[in-house]
């Protein structure tokens, strides 16, 4: 049975409940097992707070060299200008090693993300987040259409065939993510892992 890792970077919490709602999908999977990990802040504790950055979350801190135990890794990450946020990049940037030896080629690479607003770059920063996975060889799963909810029009939402993710608002207006794109990442997880299954088999 597959071994998946959710790992992912959170400032203010969002990204935080949807790599939870990740594993809750991935450990659907009968015989999975399943890791929440985040990778390391790399802004100064200061200015954390006087940002108000979520600083006490209980989620193990990953590191680099691990990735090749796992059979999927699911990703989560802000977006920044409709890029991964800088901490995902700078954790991503220290595979080189893995890389090298192949490590992570033939395993399954997900992910999922979060915007401000409606049109924030969830779908290039997804995308452009695949390019590094396929740099390293790994197989892509996103979030197919079986998943219904992704035409829906009853509400403002997140979600793409790339990957869940979730609309925050800001302001007055700031939400955490909704129940339905909660339940998006928790078909991505448990479709990734399903995937991830399959392929352990063969």
């Amino acid at each position: 049975m597959p071994n998946v890792l959710v790992v992912y970077y959170s400032s203010y919490g969002h990204i935080e409940v949807m790599a939870q709602a990740q594993a809750e999908g991935a450990r659907k999977v009968p015989g999975a097992r399943v890791e929440v990990k985040r990778v390391p802040e790399i802004v100064p504790p200061e200015i954390c707070r006087a940002s108000g950055f979520r600083m006490d979350q209980p989620a193990p801190l990953a590191e680099p060299a691990e990735l090749e135990r796992y059979d999927a890794i699911i990703f989560g990450t802000p977006t920044r200008f409709g890029n991964m946020a800088a901490q995902m990049r700078n954790f991503l940037d220290q595979t080189g090693a893995l890389w090298t030896r192949g490590a992570l080629v033939g395993k399954v690479g997900s992910v999922f993300c979060s915007t401000a607003s409606q049109h924030g770059g969830q779908e290039t920063t997804a995308t452009s987040f695949h390019l590094t996975l396929l740099h390293h060889g790994m197989i892509i799963v996103g979030l197919p259409y079986t998943f219904k909810d992704l035409t829906t029009l009853r509400e403002v939402t997140g979600g793409s065939p790339y990957g869940a993710s979730c609309v925050t608002g800001a302001g007055a207006e700031l939400r955490m993510p909704s129940a339905l794109e909660l339940e998006m990442c928790r078909f991505q997880g448990e479709h990734v892992t399903r995937i991830a299954a399959r392929l352990a088999g063969s």
